[in-house]
């Protein structure tokens, strides 16, 4: 949210600013001597007014300066890419990326299982994934398309083929995301008991609530369970990926980072768009009519 600018200051105590002279004096008396405080100079109505020039508080003090914590909303909210459907739910498909960044998310993680669960070498198993992952780069940069996700998605890849070559084991392949996973669950957690619910910020703009939910401790409470949701889903894929990593089991820890994947996060992206609804208006209409009239004929 923007700070609202200076509104001009009104040339005199008169409503709308508009400016007044004295009463001329009498015929014949003495001029009226002036006030003891300066009336100032007065300005045609709706002009805008140098703070300093009228006495008010000199440019910069008093004011906020800096991003607030709105703006961080605000731009965080843009970022997230969740997308609000012509009907009015959210689009799953658009706010994971659509089917691009679905093949994006999984594809690379899916060749490097598949590739090393039948030639079990770790080297091309790596370098295959790698490629993939590439591969939708430039894609991405043929067809003019936002590259943010792929590059992002490059990095992350290479950055977990680099772990699993520094120790020799493929299962550590999938060692990063576990970390990861936990970050986010921390964050998440940290937002609720902030009362700054990662599910409001992702949902409250694109509902036109901006973040004036945060006064409604109905719409927190909402937002915070929709949050939870969320944190779930991250959970239940540490809970049951982290026993077949130490396992060694690479085939069913490669099968289910696919399934668990955005898959399964847009499903509970889904499901805590449902739970955070804000509440019919006709029903908080007529509880509040209800409220106002009270008992009839007392």
């Amino acid at each position: 949210m923007s700070r609202p600018e200076n509104q001009p200051l009104p040339a005199s105590g008169t409503p709308g600013g508009e400016t007044t002279s004295p009463p001329a004096a009498a015929s014949g008396s003495e001029p009226a001597p002036s006030s003891a405080a300066d009336p100032g100079p007065s300005y045609p109505t709706g002009a805008a007014v140098d703070p300093a020039s009228a006495g008010g508080v000199e440019p910069g003090k008093g004011q906020q300066t800096g991003p607030t914590a709105a703006d961080f909303a605000t731009q965080y909210a843009a970022k997230s890419g969740v997308r609000r459907a012509d009907d009015g739910q959210i689009d799953v498909l658009s706010s994971i990326g659509g089917m691009q960044g679905l093949a994006e998310s999984i594809v690379p993680g899916l060749v490097f299982t598949l590739l090393f669960t039948f030639t079990m070498d770790l080297t091309v198993s790596l370098i295959a994934a790698l490629a993939a992952s590439a591969v939708f780069t430039v894609i991405r940069l043929i067809t003019k398309t936002p590259v943010t996700q792929a590059l992002a998605g490059l990095v992350g890849v290479a950055f977990c083929a680099f772990v699993a070559l520094r120790t020799g084991n493929a299962e550590d392949f999938f060692l990063p995301g576990f970390f990861i996973n936990g970050g986010y669950i921390v964050a998440m957690a940290a937002s609720v008991i902030f009362r700054w619910p990662f599910a409001g910020l992702l949902f409250g703009f694109i509902r036109n609530e901006g973040i004036e939910w945060r006064k409604d401790p109905v719409r927190v409470r909402a937002y915070s369970i929709a949050t939870w949701i969320i944190v779930s889903v991250l959970a239940l894929r540490l809970v049951v990926q982290v026993p077949l990593y130490l396992a060694e089991n690479i085939a069913a820890l490669g099968s289910t980072r696919v399934a668990m994947g955005l898959p399964l996060y847009a499903l509970g992206l889904w499901l805590a768009w449902i739970v955070s609804r804000p509440r019919p208006a006709t029903a908080a209409s007529g509880a509040a009519h209800d409220a106002d009239t009270g008992p009839q004929g007392v």
